[in-house]
């Protein structure tokens, strides 16, 4: 008699799952993974039976079972366009001479399924040796006290008006000992580990602390500044960005969200950018184009701004797709009423042909690099915007207009 086996499954690495893919995904991914078993285990029933857990009733050995679990586990899911391990914990139950009833066999499965867990978290703590990300994490919480970072500022230009509108404030690490450390080496740490809640922070503040030396050297410049996807359904991060900007007087930001960010939980993310909005912080669409861009979502975002990812922007002048991509982004933005952003200009003609298309604004190191506060305040005095991105305008017009008639 071929043995019946009882099997629960529970997705080990649901919690790392949930923050990459977001609730609503996440719901969905037993029953993906159920999906799967009845191909490798022919008469096998696969069923979801809880938010990371799958019950599977299948003819075999247990380790036969177990093997072809394992398996069809090894190939990866494609989720959202991109690949995700699951990991299982398995607790398998064995029916050998047909006495055994469906409580006593799921009684088995679930003690079993417990004893997995267990070895599975000592084999966790016996691996537990401090990764490369770990242990850069924790040296970025060291240089948040040490006050080792710094922001610097890339100003954003008005292409009709001549004049610097705003700036993006851009972190950067000035470790002791590795020297620069590159931004997207620290911040992907920041969020792995989960603490991109305490960088962001300590962005906002001293954006805000710059935003008041800004002032009191006569100019007022909104200051933006990148909103990690994990942070919009963070609702103590939420919490204390509202309390900080309702207690600074005057605090002009933005927050630059890609959306990506808001695909993980809409509902969540929606409702607290509206939060954002109501206080006052300007709401940007960043890298527009670069991943999948919903019109379902972009209706609902309560945004100001459109921000044309320089994948589209940088060969704007070289290339026969580009110019009419950006234009219809740029006619779609103002029908939803927001203005556009266009990041990375790096040549004269690439901002004609943006202001000709009617671009509001425009940002690369066309106009200027990201520098420091100091630096900041002596490109403001000095006017330089201005009189190059005059000069560049009628040095390309008749690129531009000719563009324009056809």
């Amino acid at each position: 008699m071929v043995p019946h086996v009882k099997v629960l499954a529970e997705i080990a690495n649901f919690p790392a799952l949930r923050r990459r893919l977001g609730l609503d995904r996440t719901r969905s991914l037993p029953t993906d993974i159920a999906d799967r078993f009845p191909a490798l285990l022919p008469g096998a029933i696969a069923r979801a039976v809880g938010p990371a857990m799958i019950e599977i009733d299948a003819q075999g050995t247990d380790a036969d079972v177990t093997a072809a679990i394992t398996r069809a586990m090894a190939i990866p899911f494609l989720i959202d366009g991109d690949w995700h391990r699951v990991d299982l914990s398995l607790g398998v139950a064995v029916v050998a001479d047909g006495n055994d009833d469906e409580l006593a066999l799921i009684e088995r499965a679930e003690r079993s399924l417990a004893q997995a867990k267990r070895r599975r978290s000592e084999q966790d703590r016996a691996d537990a040796e401090p990764t490369p990300v770990a242990a850069l994490a924790r040296e970025l919480d060291r240089a948040l006290e040490r006050d080792e970072l710094l922001l610097m500022y890339q100003p954003k230009v008005h292409a009709r008006r001549h004049e610097i509108s705003s700036v993006e404030a851009l972190v950067r690490w000035q470790h002791p000992e590795r020297g620069m450390v590159l931004p997207g080496e620290f911040i992907a740490a920041a969020e792995e580990a989960q603490r991109i809640d305490g960088l962001t922070l300590w962005t906002i503040r001293r954006a805000l602390r710059d935003q008041m030396t800004l002032r009191a050297a006569g100019w007022d410049l909104r200051i933006f500044i990148n909103i990690s996807g994990q942070l919009l359904s963070n609702v103590h991060f939420v919490e204390t960005v509202c309390a900080i900007v309702e207690d600074t007087p005057d605090a002009k930001l933005g927050f630059e969200v890609t959306e990506t960010s808001v695909i993980r939980d809409p509902e969540c993310a929606i409702t607290n950018l509206n939060r954002f909005d109501a206080i006052g912080v300007r709401i940007s669409i960043d890298d527009y184009g670069a991943g999948l861009s919903s019109l379902a979502y972009l209706k609902q975002l309560p945004a100001r701004e459109l921000k044309i990812d320089k994948l589209f922007i940088t060969h704007l002048t070289s290339s026969n797709r580009d110019p009419l991509i950006v234009r219809s982004t740029i006619d779609l933005a103002h029908a939803l009423d927001m203005e556009v952003v266009a990041e990375g200009v790096e040549t004269g003609a690439t901002l004609a042909l943006l202001t000709v298309m009617g671009c509001d604004t425009v940002q690369g190191f066309f106009i200027s690099r990201p520098i420091a506060l100091d630096a900041l305040i002596d490109f403001l005095r000095h006017d330089d915007t201005q009189r190059a991105t005059r000069e560049s305008r009628v040095s390309v017009m008749r690129l531009a207009n000719s563009w324009k008639r056809h």
